[in-house]
């Protein structure tokens, strides 16, 4: 390609320019070869005439096309060069904000010296597992790929950051340590990533200063090595530090500080703790005063200083070390202000009293004597005498400044050793990653020992990036088949070997300082002789002897050689360090150990003292040059990583670049090396497919062939002609500098033609269309007007006939209105005639009326009077007569009480029960008179209704008084009427004739007046009902819109309340699922520690055990939750079970931790509390177990003591049943007499049959005799079954072992031969022995009975003494309240006394209504169990009946054996113990494939539920508690072994929701069984409330939700990007942006490529699978509902950090992918599950990326139409608009200014990112289960044949 071709007209330069190095630049005229100036036009219009060079014949540099400007990596730029990179470095850092741009594998970072926001854990976590090249480029792309090197290479990394001061190198190193922190996780129980972040702020306030160039400036380097274990988690770090700027210490230049830390003791001075420092203001000290600037704006220096103190006491340096650093920090402050005077003849001297040295003798513990001697004087030692010489002023102050910088080098040291131990860890060190921050290329107008020895570092670090290069070049092409062709860049090995080459610089200055007399100037000459001209790269300045001149790689720098020697040496006077050594302090004293022991080594090793002395300390170029080697070998053994900063002015303006500076630094940084490396090669890399993609446009349909390979060899091979400008790789095309830009530039012109002929046949299409638009519009006007005249004559038609129409209706309305007055009045007249004949009547009626109900009332009060009467004297004489009979009977009972006394003194046993029935039979009389108290009260009431009839009785009274009194009235009333109406007519027949007229015009007026006052009325009112209306509208209208909001608000808090919840409740549960990894990992650690037998383990075991323990724990809770409840401790229990798992954070919250701490002592208290009652409970258990034992013996005497009481019993029942009969006759017959004698008076003492009294009573016997029948029933029926069964055991027992001693005394008379009487028939069936046996029995039991009366009336007692103290505390209180009010007046007391009376009384109400709840409980649950022991009698019975029926068949018919039905109880019976074996068989090792496919959805729930029925039904707590805590935790064991697997946590989330549904639907509570089914409500739980267990369950359905969603996430994950953005569905519509496409990270051959069909797929997977466990469908939808936020989070997140993405093009590939999406909702009945919603901010971030972006309506609708976004992503989006073809434009500065203004009263977060693992907070609303559970069959293969249907 000719250049003629290239530098046409138009085409677009770079012309250099001497203020902004380069400028834009257009060809106004063709170029033609030997042309010797080109005509341009600047972008002002400026015509200029640029002059070819006749030499080299080069030609301005091309500019790149627009749409490869802003580019991210620079060498994708098609040409490269110089201003190519410059300019496209400023577009984004000053046009773009974005300060990061890739060069190759350089990061250029660019100081903005503004914060800004992009260093969020957010942004953090969205580089986390990125490759380099699909994101942005940041330093976390960066530190990221080295961490991913690291863990996929094995192998160390190093990122290397450089840059002169002010750049940016620490902060930017500073956030990849923070990057490295976040991703990775220590393995040790301390924080190892906050102590390596810690080591920063130290760091920065020992060896930071403010310098011009920079307010925090590095004035060291150092080397951080970051240690991970195995799995790659930062286990420890380690520091290097290389050539501290001491000289700082003592002197600093113009608006320079010293180091920071000088600055913050002197601010925090006034702590009580520094005040024996004795320090004062900066200003008040020579080595902080003299840059004259002690502030820096915007920072606190004593604020500082506390973070400093933090920071020390982190890394494990205490406070009295921290004391001693800063005492000798203040010491090195006053040392500086000691003053030197001059003495006599080359002398100086010290003051006796210089306070300064003074404070540093005490602060240092040294001799003042010796210090002020030694800092004037020096020791002289030859070979045979040693000399004490005197120093001058000059040589003392030298000395002393040279001690201050010595004692803060050693200080510095032991700061960082200190560090580096607090960092060591205690793990072996798998693998390392080097964070390097060290000084770049400096160049000064006075440049010394400091710029010679960085720029040495710089030579070297700049080989080693050549090097590195070159070979990353040189794999590529060799991976690509590329022909390999050597690369020349410009070696810097000279520049090196000059400088530490054998007899090099750094040689020559070491054996100079050796000499005795050597000096700079003898150094210099030195170094003229020997590299003057032998070396190309040192040259002599022309008018300086004391300076030379090196040619680095960056460019020539001019060293002054005054102080090299000085510098080099770096002496300090032995005398003032030995001084020092002789300190009682002892951090001095350890400071200078380590040189004691060097001097010690080094003269141990050499023979002759004067040569130890000279040799035993390295030079500072020499330590120097051993320490760069050592870095250059650690960084030759990893893969380095670089990243180049910036300074883009010398201001400090924010977003402003200085184009010759920026240039300087890109030169030195090697940047532009890297550029033309790049450029040397073929720097533009396609893959075959992008660049098909790309440049179909340049192809013919019949060009494009199956092999994509072929098709672009054939369209290069067309269009490109000299086949070396291109190579074809295996998997990409390669491409020299300049070509991308010449193909760009042919697809333009295609795509310009094809606009051109789209525009033509447009154009034709608009004009015909136009054309014939004009005609119909005439026809139409044609049509229009010939229709209106019609209409016009149709109008004049219909009003001709309309008016006739008119005239005709408007008579006959006349007529008819006539006609109606004259029928409206007669009817009025004949209305108010009837109405007065119907009130006549009306009152005649009411009259009689109310005469007869007086009559009647009146009658009825007599009537009731004589039967009260007659009642009372019948109850008298009844009570008399039955107090003769009791009489009576009482003698007799005493008569027959006397004749008793033998048979009291035979049964001694029966006393007890007299003492029963006697307290029985006072317990019916206090029964009685309880019954007769409400008699009374019921008298009472009637009393009082009596006297209010009687009352009312007087009130009728007087009203028919009064009613007499008005009738006697009327008759004269109406004859007054009578004659007034007379007399009426006759006046008005007289005035009728005279006022006929007038009256007419009267009557008219007035009509027409009332009318209008009508109207007029009516008008006033309506107004006032609608304003009223209004009001009551508007008023209703802000009570429903407050209401709304405050709806809206509680939903919010509630959602914001389950959200939190939630989150805690997972991160507690990840924060235990850690702790319980760390202790495994303590535990294999000790394991493999210890030597010996080394075990397997089991995880069936180990989660059994973690079972047991769990589920104990939860037993005793179970067992004492009652208690709990009781006294208000449920909440915080069921809180504290709440938070059983939660996401873990990377750095964990201590507030969290602190709860955590405290709930753990409230369990552990709780816990022993629980461990005492069960103590106890056991020792009850075992009393009652020796009981049990020792009675047993006596269970037939006990049995026969029942059947005695039971007979007594049944005879007292009967009796009691003959005297109710008897009253019962006796009332009747009292009614019958009543009803015999009307007339007699009743009395109100003797209610009869009918009045409420009575019917009260005889209810409540009713129900009393209806429980007695039912309680003797059931007690007969308990009885009868458990003595027939005792009786059967022990008959058989007793006559078993009677017939053994019968055969043995048959065998012994037989043998003897005697006649003995026949016990066998004395004593048939053993009769004697049973009765004997019983008689001792009973006696056994007689002793048992006293001893428990004796128990219970020593508790009587005692209660009875409490119940006395109590009432003595009682009057106590009472007394003092008396004292209390007598001082009070009269109302006060009254009010104090009521107030008192009234707290009693509720205090005692309360206290009943609780005992009644728990007497109604304890009732109800009596009932259930009386109701399960009828139902066994029944079974027992109907089983006895059919065993029966069975066994006796009827003659004569053949027996047919059928067998019935068994009736299931929805039961599973299983043994105790049994329950690890169910949870192994149906939780454990289940596999949930085939249980869905297979079987019943839920069935484990199922099972688990029945086998809880029986537990609930056999009344056994603790296997309750057993079984549900074991299921909780064996559930909890699945989830976390197979988290990631989504079949299992699906299935387990349904289990889970099920269990809990069973739960409530059978709880038995109202709202929850009203969707049973009769026979469901009979399996409802009868024994246990379980309550409790709902919330722990809801918790563990919570837990299985959140790691369900975690897992799909994981799942989904990988697709959403490139399946959202990346993938390209609509072909030819859509083109790749030309880009070099030079990924840092190589990705994995063959890997899947994931399109939005792949994530529609994935997530039908997830709703079958779901749909198949039969997960509850609302559940579903709040499912999907996250799964569209993590699609929409991740997409908007991945879109906001791509400038690659942000396109119309792909604006349009979202929307359609979002729209597949939608109509996979549709498909599966999903669109009202919110999921739509969730996806707002992804469409409107496409939207933006397609709308109109230009005028001010454009971004009042930009503002309207984003609402779901925020305003720094829209802000983001606009900035990051790339046009990916060359008709869009880019956003402009000031649309997005106009924007930022009319978001400013936006109210909402700053975030950029949304936040990627939020997890709405699930609720599962109850849903009942249709599954009767006596249906449900347990199958084999689950293994479950030791469970037992019931």
């Amino acid at each position: 390609m000719a250049a003629s071709e290239l530098y046409s007209k138009y085409a677009r330069v770079w012309l250099p320019d001497a203020a902004e190095v380069w400028k834009p630049a257009e060809l106004t005229k063709d170029f033609s070869p030997g042309d010797k100036v080109l005509l341009v036009q600047l972008e002002d219009g400026t015509d200029v005439e640029y002059k070819i060079d006749p030499a080299t014949k080069g030609l301005p540099p091309l500019r790149n096309p627009d749409i490869l400007v802003g580019e991210n990596d620079l060498t994708a730029l098609s040409y490269l060069h110089e201003p190519a990179v410059l300019h496209n470095l400023k577009v984004r850092f000053v046009e773009s904000k974005m300060i990061y741009t890739y060069c190759g594998i350089v990061l250029v970072a660019i100081n903005p010296y503004e914060s800004i926001p992009i260093y969020d854990h957010d942004i953090i976590h969205a580089y986390s597992g990125q490759n380099m090249g699909d994101m942005d480029p940041h330093i976390f792309a960066v530190a990221e790929e080295a961490y991913k090197q690291m863990a996929r290479d094995e192998r160390n990394q190093s990122v290397i950051v450089s840059g002169e001061s002010g750049a940016g190198k620490t902060v930017s190193a500073k956030y990849a340590m923070r990057y490295f922190a976040t991703v990775s996780e220590s393995s040790c129980e301390a924080n190892v990533e906050e102590r390596v972040l810690a080591s920063n702020p130290i760091m920065e306030a020992i060896g930071n200063a403010k310098t011009t160039r920079n307010d925090n400036s590095s004035r060291f380097g150092k080397y951080i090595e970051i240690g991970f274990d195995k799995n790659y988690r930062i286990i420890g770090a380690n520091m290097r530090t290389y050539l501290l700027e001491k000289s700082r210490v003592v002197f600093q230049a113009e608006e320079e500080r010293n180091y920071h830390i000088f600055y913050q003791l002197c601010a925090s001075s006034h702590l009580p703790e520094f005040t024996a420092l004795k320090l004062g203001s900066a200003d008040e000290f020579q080595c902080t005063n003299q840059g004259g600037s002690p502030v820096i704006h915007g920072v606190n220096d004593a604020k500082e200083m506390c973070n400093t103190r933090k920071a020390f006491s982190l890394l494990g340096i205490n406070e009295s070390e921290q004391m001693g650093v800063f005492q000798i920090l203040a010491a090195v402050l006053h040392l500086g202000n000691v003053e030197v005077k001059d003495g006599a003849t080359d002398s100086s001297l010290i003051t006796a009293d210089n306070k300064h040295l003074m404070v540093f003798c005490e602060l240092m513990d040294v001799a003042y004597q010796d210090m002020s001697h030694w800092l004037c004087h020096r020791k002289l030692k030859t070979t045979t005498e040693t000399y004490v010489k005197p120093l001058p002023k000059v040589h003392a102050v030298n000395a002393r400044d040279a001690l201050a910088k010595h004692i803060y080098a050693k200080l510095f040291n032991w700061i960082v050793d200190h560090i580096n131990q607090s960092l060591l860890s205690v793990f072996k060190q798998h693998s390392f990653i080097g964070v390097l921050d060290i000084y770049g290329f400096e160049t000064f107008d006075i440049n010394s020992f400091e710029q010679f020895c960085i720029n040495y570092a710089n030579e070297k670090l700049q080989q080693q990036f050549n090097m590195h290069v070159f070979k990353l070049e040189q794999e590529e092409y060799m991976k690509e088949d590329i022909p390999w062709t050597l690369i020349d860049f410009s070696d810097n090995q000279p520049c090196i070997n000059l400088i530490e080459a054998k007899m090099g610089v750094l040689d020559l200055l070491d054996e100079e300082c050796k000499m005795p007399k050597g000096s700079d100037d003898t150094w210099a000459q030195k170094l003229y002789n020997t590299f003057l001209k032998k070396s190309e790269i040192f040259d002599k300045p022309r008018m300086s002897n004391k300076a030379f001149i090196v040619h680095h790689f960056a460019d020539k720098v001019e060293y002054q050689c005054e102080g090299f020697l000085e510098k080099n040496k770096d002496t300090v006077n032995e005398e003032q360090i030995n001084v020092l050594k002789l300190s009682k302090f002892d951090l001095l004293v350890e400071l200078f150990r380590d040189e004691e022991k060097a001097v010690v080594t080094s003269r141990t090793k050499t023979t002759r003292p004067g040569l130890a002395q000279r040799d035993n300390k390295k030079t500072v170029g020499t330590q120097f040059r051993n320490s760069l080697a050592l870095l250059m070998e650690t960084l030759n053994g990893t893969t380095p990583h670089y990243v180049r900063c910036i300074k883009p002015n010398d201001h400090k303006s924010p977003f402003t670049l200085d184009p010759r500076r920026a240039v300087q630094q890109l030169r030195a940084c090697g940047v532009l090396e890297t550029i033309r490396i790049s450029a040397a090669g073929f720097p533009s890399r396609w893959t075959y497919q992008e660049f098909f993609s790309r440049y179909r446009v340049l192809m013919k349909q019949k060009d494009i062939l199956s092999d994509m390979k072929q098709t672009c060899r054939n369209v290069l091979e067309k269009w490109v002609t000299n086949q070396d400008k291109y190579q074809f790789g295996k998997s990409k095309i390669f491409f020299r500098a300049g070509q991308v830009a010449y193909l760009e530039k042919l697809r333009s012109d295609r795509l310009r033609k094809a606009c051109v002929r789209i525009q033509k046949t447009i154009r034709c299409w608009l004009a015909r269309k136009r054309y014939l638009r004009m005609r119909r519009a005439a026809i139409t006007v044609q049509k229009r007007i010939r229709g209106y005249l019609a209409r016009c004559r149709v109008t004049f038609l219909r009003r001709t006939r309309a008016a006739v129409v008119i005239q005709k209706n408007q008579r006959m309305f006349m007529a008819r209105r006539h006609y109606q007055q004259q029928r409206c009045a007669a009817v009025t007249m004949q209305r108010l005639l009837r109405a007065y004949q119907a009130r006549q009547a009306y009152r005649k009626l009411l009259f009689e009326h109310k005469v007869i109900t007086i009559q009647r009332w009146a009658r009825g009060w007599l009537a009731r009077r004589r039967c009260r009467r007659s009642l009372r004297a019948v109850v008298y004489l009844q009570s008399c007569v039955r107090r003769m009979a009791a009489r009576r009977e009482l003698k007799k009972l005493k008569v027959e009480a006397r004749s008793v006394e033998h048979f009291k003194k035979l049964n001694v046993g029966m006393e007890n029960k007299i003492m029963q029935l006697q307290r029985k039979v006072d317990e019916e009389h206090k029964d009685n008179r309880e019954l007769s108290e409400r008699l009374v009260t019921m008298e009472r009431s009637w009393a009082a209704e009596r006297e209010r009839l009687a009352r009312e009785v007087e009130r009728l009274r007087g009203a028919e008084e009064q009613s007499r009194v008005t009738a006697e009235k009327i008759p004269s009333l109406l004859e007054q009427l009578s004659f007034l109406h007379q007399e009426l007519e006759t006046t008005w027949g007289e005035k009728e004739t005279i006022q006929e007229e007038a009256r007419t015009y009267r009557e008219e007026t007035e009509k027409m007046v009332a009318e209008l006052n009508e109207k007029n009325s009516l008008l006033m009112t309506e107004k006032d009902n609608l304003s009223t209306l209004v009001q009551q509208h508007s008023q209703q209208i802000a009570d429903a819109t407050a209401h709304a909001e405050d709806g809206k608000q509680l939903e919010r808090d509630l959602c914001e309340e389950r959200s939190r919840y939630q989150t805690l409740l997972g991160e507690y549960r990840q924060l235990q699922e850690r702790y319980k990894d760390l202790k495994e990992e303590m535990t294999v650690s000790e394991n493999t520690r210890k030597p010996g037998h080394r075990r397997e383990d089991s995880y069936y075991s180990s989660n059994g055990s973690e079972g047991t323990s769990s589920s104990g724990f939860s037993e005793s809770e179970g067992r004492n939750s009652s208690t709990r409840s009781s006294l208000g401790f449920a909440q915080p229990e069921t809180s504290s079970l709440r938070r059983e798992d939660a996401p873990r954070h990377d750095g964990m919250d201590m507030s969290v931790l602190l709860k955590l701490q405290r709930r753990v002592t409230e369990l552990e208290q709780d816990k022993q509390t629980l461990q005492r009652h069960l103590d106890k409970r056991d020792e009850d258990r075992q009393n009652q177990a020796r009981e049990e034992t020792g009675q047993r013996s006596t269970g037939r005497a006990e049995l026969d003591l029942a059947a005695l009481k039971r007979q007594e019993l049944e005879s007292e029942n009967k009796r009691l049943k003959s005297d109710l009969a008897e009253l019962r006759q006796s009332l009747v017959a009292v009614s019958k007499s009543a009803k015999a004698s009307p007339g007699a008076k009743l009395t109100t003492s003797s209610p009869g049959p009918g009045s409420a009294p009575y019917n009260v009573l005889l209810e409540q016997l009713n129900t009393a005799n209806e429980e007695l029948e039912i309680r003797k029933e059931e007690v007969l029926l308990l009885r009868s079954h458990l003595v027939r069964q005792e009786a059967l055991k022990h008959n058989k027992d007793a006559y078993g072992e009677m017939q053994k001693k019968m055969d043995i005394g048959k065998t012994s008379q037989k043998h003897s031969g005697r006649s003995t009487p026949d016990y066998h028939t004395l004593n048939e069936d053993g009769e004697l022995w049973l009765a004997y046996e019983g008689l001792k029995e009973t006696n056994r039991v007689l002793v048992s009975q006293l001893q428990l009366q004796d128990r219970s009336r020593e508790e009587e007692v005692e209660q009875l003494r409490e119940e006395v103290r109590r009432l003595q505390e009682e009057n106590r209180q009472q007394q003092q309240l008396m004292s209390q009010s007598l001082l009070l007046p009269q109302e006060a007391r009254i009010e104090a006394s009521l107030q008192h009376e009234i707290t009693r009384l509720t205090n005692s109400k309360l206290d009943l209504m609780e005992q009644q709840e728990k007497q109604d409980k304890m009732i109800r649950k009596l009932k259930k169990q009386l109701k399960v022991y009828v139902n066994r009698v029944e079974e027992y019975e109907a089983t006895g009946q059919m065993q029966r029926i069975a066994q006796d068949p009827e003659p004569g018919t053949p027996g047919r054996i059928t067998r019935k039905e068994r009736d299931f109880k929805g039961m599973l019976e299983y043994r105790r113990g049994d329950e690890s074996k169910l949870l192994k068989n149906l939780v454990l090792e289940l596999k949930p494939r085939g249980v869905a496919v297979n079987f019943l959805p839920g069935l484990p729930a199922y099972i688990l539920f029945m086998c809880l029925r029986h537990a609930d039904y056999s009344n056994d707590d603790q296997r309750v508690s057993t079984l549900l805590n074991s299921t909780i935790n064996s559930i909890k064991g699945v989830i976390k072994r197979k988290g990631d697997d989504f079949d299992t946590v699906s299935f387990w989330l349904a289990n889970t929701c099920r269990l809990l549904h069973c739960l409530k639907q059978y709880s038995g509570e109202e709202p929850f069984v009203k969707h049973n089914t009769p026979r469901q409500n009979e399996h409802c739980l009868s024994n246990f409330d379980l309550s409790e267990y709902h919330q722990l369950i809801t918790d563990l359905a919570v837990q299985v939700y959140q790691q369900l969603v975690r897992s799909m996430e994981d799942t989904l994950h990988p697709m959403i990007v490139p399946g959202m953005l990346e993938h390209e569905n609509i072909q030819g519509v859509l083109g790749s942006k030309p880009t070099g496409l030079r990924k840092r990270t190589s990705s994995v051959q063959g890997e899947a490529v994931y399109t939005v069909e792949s994530i529609v797929q994935q997530l039908s997977l997830f709703h079958t699978t779901l749909t198949q466990h039969d997960v509850d469908p609302e559940l579903i939808k709040q499912v999907v509902r996250q799964l569209f936020y993590i699609i929409c989070s991740v997409t908007l997140n991945n879109l906001l950090l791509r400038k690659d993405m942000c396109s119309w093009s792909k604006g349009l590939q979202i929307r359609y992918n979002v729209w597949q999406l939608e109509e996979w909702l549709d498909e599966h009945g999903l669109s009202g599950c919110g999921a739509k919603e969730m996806l707002e901010p992804l469409i409107q971030a496409a939207q933006l990326l397609q709308v109109k972006k230009k005028t001010e309506e454009d971004a009042q609708a930009v503002c309207t139409m984003c609402s779901a976004l925020t305003t720094p992503q829209i802000v983001k989006v606009l900035n990051l608009y790339t046009p990916v073809i060359e008709f869009e434009e880019r956003v402009s500065a000031s649309f997005i200014k106009t924007i930022q203004a009319l978001l400013t009263e936006r109210v909402e977060s700053p975030q950029l990112l949304m936040d990627v693992k939020k997890i709405f907070c699930v609720t599962f609303s109850f849903s009942p289960s249709p599954v009767a559970l006596e249906t449900i069959q347990v199958p084999s293969s689950l293994n479950l044949g030791f469970l037992t249907r019931v």
